[in-house]
């Protein structure tokens, strides 16, 4: 499936380059479009199964609205730390453990926690995420696991 999936993309490609549909040029295309996929199709694709493919895709799309209301939630908690007058921000490093096997579960996370206002992740490795938190509260939110089981779901039972 990736070698056709990968002929089909060159072949676009080609085609798209070139913007000429005299024979030749279609006959170049299709026999060049298919040795690069035959040399090359489990880079491009890879051997990807389509139906878990796609339950991830439809769980991502459901996890997406709960991510967009906690960076709602965030923002207005930036904006009562910055308008509080006696600014209680409280700035700390926090690490937990990395449960993730796989590298889009790890950048899910890694990349939601960033999005999340007030939160930034700086470093992702096999062992542990560690996370800067602006806040007390902030670091709370991710400690207490909600938003790591989450994007756990979207994983789904590979991941384990």
């Amino acid at each position: 499936m990736s070698f056709v999936l990968t002929a089909i993309i060159m072949f676009v490609f080609w085609m798209l380059l070139s913007g000429e549909f005299s024979f030749i040029l279609i006959l170049s295309g299709v026999i060049s479009s298919l040795l690069v996929s035959y040399w090359s199709h489990d880079l491009l694709i890879g051997n990807a199964d389509i139906k878990l493919e796609a339950a991830r895709v439809i769980r991502f799309i459901k996890y997406l609205p709960w991510l967009l209301w906690q960076i709602v939630l965030s923002n207005i908690d930036m904006v009562c730390l910055t308008l509080h007058p006696g600014l209680p921000i409280d700035p700390r490093m926090i690490s937990f453990k990395n449960e993730y096997k796989t590298d889009m579960g790890k950048v899910t996370l890694a990349n939601s926690i960033t999005l999340t206002p007030g939160t930034v992740t700086i470093e992702v490795n096999n062992e542990e995420f560690i996370v800067h938190a602006i806040s007390e509260e902030s670091a709370k939110s991710l400690i207490s696991g909600e938003m790591q089981a989450r994007v756990m779901k979207i994983e789904g039972e590979d991941n384990v």
